[in-house]
């Protein structure tokens, strides 16, 4: 088991979606940020059944950071609940972790 996670969060519009991944890249609280165009979402939301075109956002980061990047993300976004899951990363390439740990904050502190 590793110390990076993906965290998953969705966003109403490719601007929104753009701006949260260049913070996160800025401040160091990812490595990378992938975004997806044209997902859909169904969901119930206060009763209702609904259904959203949104944009994903795949953030690798590491689990020391997940609370100042979350409270990132709240801050930033326009939804009243946003998605914020993270997945932990038990494997992968010794380089990327390495890379990864190189382009993320030094502490969490």
């Amino acid at each position: 088991m590793t110390d990076k996670i993906v965290i998953l969060t969705t966003c109403g519009s490719a601007e929104e979606a753009a701006a949260i991944a260049r913070r996160l890249i800025e401040s160091r609280l990812a490595a990378c940020v992938t975004v997806l165009g044209g997902a859909r979402s169904f969901y119930r939301w206060k009763g209702v059944i609904e259904e959203s075109s949104e944009w994903l956002l795949l953030v690798k980061s590491r689990q020391d950071l997940f609370e100042k990047l979350r409270a990132e993300i709240v801050a930033q976004h326009s939804y009243e609940v946003p998605e914020l899951l993270a997945l932990p990363v038990s494997e992968g390439s010794p380089e990327y972790l390495s890379w990864m740990d190189s382009e993320l904050a030094a502490e969490a502190g």
